[in-house]
């Protein structure tokens, strides 16, 4: 909640916890928890795209022929 502070203060206003306030606010994100799942995921696509690059591109370089043909 924001409130006019004493008539000495440089910005006129500070900032008062409320004490309702314990910091689990219901709109707050888990930002830990996107990096690790943001993380995994990058990991995963890198790993499998290192084991089936060769493949994949075997593949892409057999359909690329047929349709030149």
């Amino acid at each position: 909640m924001w409130t006019l502070s004493p008539a000495g203060s440089a910005l006129g206003t500070s900032r008062h916890k409320d004490p309702a306030d314990d910091g689990d606010h219901p709109e707050r994100g888990d930002v830990p928890g996107w990096v690790m799942i943001t993380l995994m995921s990058a990991a995963l696509v890198a790993g499998l795209l290192a084991l089936a690059g060769p493949a994949l591109e075997g593949l892409f370089n057999q359909a690329m022929s047929k349709v030149g043909k």
